[in-house]
């Protein structure tokens, strides 16, 4: 009984905002009094309303704010959302983290509390930083990583210019073919018969 009742508590956090400016005691404290969690894996296509649909089940929601690429300002797989109460917020972890939305499985985590601009992306290119380096396709995430968009789109580009190169080659070789061809002919007559020729 007492295992069963260790599963249903929620996980404590095992990570430290790094933008965060206070003690680890005062994080720590955040933390443990916070309403707001943070939600990740989400597909970049997620509504806020699919999100409200799914999060008000473990209690009334006070607030979502939608993670945002910072230069494009579109949605980019992750939100914050706040509760009324630290229960609703604790249950969530509990009890949601893991389920699907959109066939991807959402993590949740207690959050130390929503402020304005965390919810732009943090990586180069605007996104989150672990979709910088994702190396697989995941067409819910925008396809593949940027790192890797950036990698193929630098040899697509190469390749266009070999095959441009090579065009321009064979135009070349089928020119001095038919000068050539030309130069090989001998003389043409034109006009006349074959005797005017001789």
């Amino acid at each position: 009984m007492a295992r069963l009742l260790k599963l249903l508590e929620p996980p404590a956090p095992a990570y430290r905002d790094r933008r965060f400016k206070g003690s680890q005691e005062e994080f720590d404290h955040r933390l443990a009094t916070s309403t707001t969690i943070y939600v990740g894996n989400l597909s970049f296509y997620t509504t806020e309303e699919q999100i409200h649909e799914l999060f008000s089940k473990t209690g009334p929601v006070k607030r979502i704010i939608m993670g945002l690429d910072k230069n494009k300002k579109t949605p980019c797989g992750f939100c914050f959302v706040v509760y009324y109460t630290r229960q609703a917020t604790e249950d969530c972890v509990t009890f949601v983290s893991g389920t699907k939305l959109d066939d991807r499985r959402v993590r949740c985590d207690f959050d130390w509390g929503f402020q304005d601009d965390r919810q732009f992306g943090r990586g180069r290119s605007g996104g989150q930083v672990r979709d910088e380096y994702r190396t697989d396709f995941d067409a819910g995430r925008g396809g593949f990583g940027n790192i890797v968009k950036t990698e193929l789109m630098t040899r697509q580009q190469e390749l266009q210019q070999r095959m441009d190169e090579y065009a321009e080659g064979q135009d070349d070789m089928e020119a001095e073919y038919a000068a050539d061809m030309d130069q090989d002919a001998g003389p043409q007559y034109v006009g006349g018969s074959d005797d005017d020729a001789a």
